[in-house]
C-alpha cells in the first residue's frame, strides 16, 4: 500500500478530487455526521504504535470520591462544587488490585494468579504515581491528592509483598486475619524446630559470611512457601493458604533477622 500511495502525484490528486466531489454532492448538516473519506479511513502511524503507559482513569478525576479499599466506604467527600455520579463511583477502585488493571486485568484469585510480576508492577504504580501527585491538582485539591497517593502506595506496597498480599487476599476473601490473630499458629513441632535452629545460627554466627548457608536455605523455604500459597488460592483452599501464610511469615522474619544481622545481637522470631 506504501508503494501505491508512493507511486506518484497523480494517484493522491485523483483520491483527493473525489473526496472533494464526494463532499461537494452530499449536504451536511450541522447535527449530522461527516461522510467518512479515504483520508479518514487511513489509520494513522500513531493509532499502530502500541505503548503500555496508561491514560489518565477515571477514578483520578477531580470528581471522583475516594473510597476505602477494605470497606468501599467513603474516605473524604468529594468537594461541593464537584458532586459525585453514580459511575464515577463505580470507576474507582475498591481493592488493591482495581488500581493495576494493566498489570493485574484478571484481578484476585482465584480468577487470576496469586503470583505477580513486581517490576511490570512498579512500573504501573510509578505511572500512576506521577498522575496522581499532589503538585499536579490546584490548592484546594491538594489533600484529596495526598490521600489518593497514598491508598496507591498502600497497594503497591501489599501487593509486591507474597506475605502482605496472602494476609490482604485471606482477609479480603474469607475475613481471615491471619496477620493480627495471635492464635493463628502452625501447630507443627518439624517448623519450629527448624524455626529455634535458624534463630541459633544466627545468634552464634561470628560474621554474616557465616549465614550464607542458611539464607539459602530460607530463601529456599520462601520460595516453597509462595507457590503452595499459589496452589492454595488457585484452588479455594483457603484454610490451607492460611496455614501456609503463618509458616511463611516465620520465612520472611528469618530473612529480616539475617538482614539486620550484628554481632551479639539477640534475635527475637514472632511467629
Amino acid at each position: 500500500m506504501r508503494s501505491s500511495a508512493l507511486s506518484g502525484g497523480r494517484r493522491i490528486s485523483r483520491i483527493c478530487d473525489a473526496c472533494r466531489q464526494h463532499q461537494r454532492g452530499v449536504s451536511i448538516s450541522s447535527s449530522s455526521r461527516s461522510p467518512v473519506t479515504a483520508h479518514d479511513a487511513a489509520p494513522s502511524r500513531l493509532s499502530r504504535t502500541s505503548t503500555k503507559s496508561i491514560g489518565q482513569p477515571r477514578w483520578l478525576s477531580t470528581q471522583a470520591p475516594l473510597r476505602s479499599a477494605t470497606t468501599g466506604a467513603q474516605a473524604s467527600p468529594p468537594p461541593a462544587s464537584e458532586p459525585a455520579t453514580a459511575s464515577t463511583q463505580q470507576q474507582f477502585p475498591r481493592t488493591h488490585y482495581d488500581f493495576f488493571p494493566q498489570t493485574l486485568p484478571r484481578g484476585p484469585p482465584p480468577a487470576g494468579p496469586f503470583s505477580i510480576d513486581v517490576r511490570e508492577l512498579r512500573r504501573e504504580f510509578l505511572q500512576l504515581q506521577g498522575k496522581a501527585h499532589p503538585d499536579l491538582h490546584p490548592p484546594h485539591l491538594k489533600s484529596r491528592a495526598e490521600a489518593t497517593s497514598a491508598r496507591i502506595n498502600e497497594a503497591f506496597k501489599t501487593l509486591s509483598s507474597p506475605l502482605l498480599r496472602a494476609q490482604y487476599l485471606l482477609l479480603e476473601l474469607r475475613g481471615l486475619d491471619v496477620a493480627n490473630d495471635e492464635t493463628a499458629k502452625v501447630e507443627d513441632p518439624e517448623l519450629l524446630m527448624e524455626v529455634l535452629e535458624a534463630r541459633e545460627e544466627i545468634e552464634e554466627a561470628a560474621d554474616e559470611g557465616g549465614l550464607a548457608d542458611l539464607r539459602a536455605r530460607n530463601a529456599a523455604r520462601e520460595q516453597e512457601s509462595i507457590a503452595e500459597l499459589e496452589r492454595c488460592f488457585r484452588d479455594g483452599d483457603y484454610e490451607g493458604a492460611a496455614q501456609e501464610c503463618v509458616r511463611l511469615r516465620y520465612w520472611v522474619n528469618i530473612r529480616e533477622s539475617l538482614d539486620n544481622w550484628e554481632p551479639g545481637k539477640p534475635v527475637v522470631l514472632e511467629h
